[in-house]
């Protein structure tokens, strides 16, 4: 059986390789043989995730037309690859991506620092804000005087309570999109959600279509529900969504689910544009995909002149395709553990159902919080303060970055929280780990990715501002001083990539 999930053309692999910047080599350096520029290639498309890991190459043959070289190049490069880990190949199923063993892969998410270490760590890891006051103490105010009735019933709403869902449903409605309470679940953040989701849907063993790269903590969710991701590379920058690609993807390895953030993405902070969204749901659905769209970043646009697209959910009328997953989490307060799902009725009574062999339900003070806020215009206010405090910060560390690391190169995205960089050729694992011991903790880009991809990456996101910002890429700057001169304090020596 072929252990790839999807393929790469040799005219798509040939754009690929050709668009990587050659970097000029230095007085007396030689040129390495053609069959290892091809090979370094590759190896690097695999790194930073343009390829994905576990996808079929195309044969000798084809690739060597398509580059204009001989097929011994191609075949050489190929071994090359073999040798180091980065190609297996089976008689009869081809040759396919892969990652060697012990380089670093994305095993877990990202966990919050512990509040005692803030001191002396800067953190960089989660993109999660100070809660917004004093509207987060409003809001639990408004939601005890409202409990009394409540605290005489048992407590349980599996579904979320009947107020919250009603309000949850008519901003829908107000952006568009008509709907009724009965297509809204409440849950346990959004991740609770997109467990159910998967849970509902995609036993162990199914193929899950992801952005690579995606969200480091919902990739983890999806491994550890027995999952198979299959990843789709996303395009250069901020252009997002590669449509033609994500087709093929769909067409060829046919995922039960896909999970995609449309809206400022997690990490890249690309916004998909109403032609992507449409493409994209035409494509699950000749395809037989149910498509999770994660709207957690859609009220976080930080520029002002930025035009929202449509709610992805808004290409899929009969409501067949698109689950769309909701949360408080990061336009309002991490702390705030309320999320929702909004689908089409039937989808929304099995996910209920199966809900009494989960959680049960979502706390209800917390309910009523999120609800007092929508209800009562603090919601709005609440979100301009966290779009000042991100759009401030962000600002503050593309500043900061600029003077102290002007050879990492990023897009500057209009809004999200996040600030995807690719760090000069440098091993991200190893600024993660350097970076640590001199104050700073930053994921890397393998956490993002499936099997090890973007190693060459690192993730910022817009949690500091000021004074800290500064900091921050200084002790950035000296991580990457550190990884560059080799002074890994007794381990191996740091690995860099380039072209």
């Amino acid at each position: 059986m072929a252990q790839w999930t999807s393929a790469v053309g040799a005219a798509q692999l040939a754009r690929l390789l050709n668009s990587q910047q050659e970097r000029p080599a230095g007085p007396g350096t030689r040129r390495p043989p053609a069959y290892r520029a091809l090979a370094d290639g590759v190896r690097l498309l695999v790194l930073e995730g343009r390829v994905p890991v576990a996808a079929r190459l195309p044969a000798e043959r084809e690739l060597a037309l398509s580059l204009s070289v001989s097929r011994t190049t191609v075949a050489a490069a190929y071994e090359a690859l073999r040798a180091e880990g980065f190609l297996e190949s089976r008689r009869g199923a081809g040759s396919w991506t892969a990652v060697p063993a012990g380089n670093p892969l994305p095993a877990r998410g990202l966990e919050p620092l512990p509040p005692e270490a803030l001191g002396s760590m800067i953190d960089l890891g989660c993109a999660a804000l100070p809660a917004p006051e004093p509207w987060l103490t409003r809001a639990v105010q408004g939601a005890l005087e409202e409990l009394p009735p409540y605290a005489h019933t048992h407590g349980d709403y599996p579904a979320g309570l009947p107020a919250l869902r009603e309000m949850l449903a008519e901003r829908y409605t107000a952006r568009g999109i008509p709907t009724m309470p009965e297509q809204i679940m409440v849950t346990t953040g959004a991740m609770g959600a997109i467990d159910a989701i998967c849970h509902l849907f995609a036993g162990r063993g199914e193929r899950i279509a992801v952005e690579s790269p995606s969200y480091a903590n919902i990739l983890q969710l999806m491994r550890e529900a027995g999952a198979r991701l299959v990843p789709v590379a996303m395009a250069e920058g901020l252009a997002g969504w590669d449509m033609d690609r994500w087709r093929q993807v769909l067409r060829d390895a046919a995922p039960r689910l896909a999970y995609v953030v449309a809206d400022f993405h997690n990490p890249t902070g690309a916004l998909a544009d109403e032609d992507q969204r449409r493409r994209l749901v035409d494509a699950a659905r000749s395809a037989g995909t149910v498509l999770i769209v994660d709207e957690t970043m859609s009220e976080l646009h930080l520029d002002e002149d930025v035009e929202m697209p449509r709610p992805v959910c808004g290409f899929d009328p009969a409501g067949s395709t698109v689950i769309t997953v909701g949360s408080a989490s990061k336009a309002f307060w991490a702390g705030m553990r309320i999320g929702w799902v909004r689908a089409a009725p039937d989808v929304i009574r099995s996910l209920v159902a199966a809900r009494a062999y989960a959680d049960l339900g979502t706390p209800v003070l917390e309910q009523l919080a999120v609800n007092w806020l929508l209800s009562a215009g603090g919601w709005e206010q609440a979100v301009d303060i966290r779009r000042t405090q991100a759009r401030e910060n962000r600002d503050a560390l593309v500043t900061a970055l600029r003077r102290e690391l002007p050879g990492w190169e990023y897009d500057v995205p209009r809004g999200g929280l996040t600030l995807w960089v690719r760090t000069g050729g440098l091993s991200g694992s190893r600024l993660a780990e350097v970076g640590e011991r001199v104050g700073v903790r930053v994921p890397s880009g393998p956490r993002f990715g499936v099997d090890g991809a973007f190693e060459g990456y690192v993730r910022l996101p817009f949690t500091v501002g000021g004074a800290v910002a500064d900091e921050a890429a200084t002790r950035l700057a000296a991580a990457a001083r550190l990884v560059e001169s080799g002074a890994n304090g007794g381990t191996e020596s740091p690995r860099t990539f380039v072209a």
